[in-house]
């Protein structure tokens, strides 16, 4: 009864723990594992390539638990929203960018809508359109925030506030059950995870990947856009990413205007340089919370196990 919150009573689950909709992490064997146990698990939609959303959609729709899908709210299409909603899902989450196209459709549908926010602008948007969930990301998060955010620990409290009755998730930063202690502290309704999530065994995540991230320390962490800009990412430059170490942050970092003026050229160099062996076709995307994350566990397992977590530090916490 602890973990009872509006975030758990809206969409009928055990725990107030929801997994990130990672893009190329977040399949449909990762989110039904969190839906079955006793999360809610959202699909890494992403730019909503439709082949894939055919693969992975009845996967977790399968799972008979409730579910849900995640999108990039300035790169996906209409049309992938539609397929999705064809699935029934319980909510659907939109990220970076202006949700408005996309609301009404989710709401006419009957699935829950969850807007992502990384600044107050987005959350006071997010609360004019009548989000159902709300998820405040702070700045400690892996892969793509605001350039200019705040961290979780001073975001959160002031979403809430805003947000009325609202349930808002915490995300950023939160890797374990203190966390999401922590999160529920802050006012919250629960917690959107990302990086834990990527280290189980249901992610779709190349096994180098996942020994980055088990090996990863926090302070090894950097928000940066060379990455976007070099792999010819069109992500919108008022979000960067909190990427491990790459070479190329050591070769570019201070000087994205530079890697920016010639974008082709810079492209080229990197293709050829993933070609010679010389980096990493990809970015390993984590947050600042790498340090905790040093197993390799099954999805719906570490749901219980983080939820075990949460109950204990807060019952340590009424104790002290």
């Amino acid at each position: 009864m602890a973990l009872a919150t509006a975030f758990t009573r809206l969409f009928g689950v055990r725990y107030p723990i929801a997994s990130a909709p990672m893009g190329g992490s977040a399949g449909g064997a990762l989110a039904a594992a969190v839906s079955r146990g006793g999360g809610l698990g959202l699909l890494g939609g992403a730019y909503g390539d439709p082949a894939w959303l055919e693969r992975e959609l009845p996967v977790v729709a399968g799972a008979g638990q409730p579910w849900g899908v995640g999108f990039l709210s300035w790169a996906v299409g209409v049309r992938a929203v539609e397929l999705t909603l064809e699935y029934r899902p319980h909510a659907v989450m939109l990220s970076f960018g202006d949700p408005r196209p996309f609301v009404e459709r989710i709401r006419s549908a009957g699935a829950a809508v969850v807007i992502q926010v990384t600044d107050l602008h987005e959350a006071r948007r997010a609360v004019d359109l009548g989000a159902d969930v709300i998820v405040a990301q702070g700045t400690e998060s892996g892969g793509h925030g605001a350039r200019k955010g705040r961290s979780t620990l001073t975001f959160v409290p002031v979403v809430v506030d805003l947000a009325g009755g609202v349930p808002v998730l915490a995300a950023g930063g939160i890797a374990d059950g203190r966390g999401i202690a922590a999160a529920l502290a802050l006012g919250s309704a629960g917690a959107l995870i990302g990086t834990r999530f990527q280290a189980t065994a249901e992610a779709t995540v190349d096994p180098a990947v996942v020994r980055t991230i088990l090996d990863g320390r926090g302070e090894e962490t950097e928000r940066n856009r060379i990455l976007d800009i070099a792999r010819g990412s069109d992500w919108p430059s008022t979000y960067t990413a909190r990427t491990l170490g790459h070479p190329y942050l050591d070769q570019w970092r201070g000087r994205e205007a530079e890697l920016a003026a010639d974008p082709r050229a810079a492209q080229r160099a990197y293709q050829a340089d993933v070609a010679r062996g010389e980096i990493p076709p990809l970015p390993v995307w984590a947050s600042e919370a790498v340090d905790l994350i040093t197993d390799l566990p099954p999805a719906a397992g570490l749901v219980a196990t983080l939820a075990e977590q949460a109950e204990k530090a807060l019952d340590r916490a009424r104790r002290e």
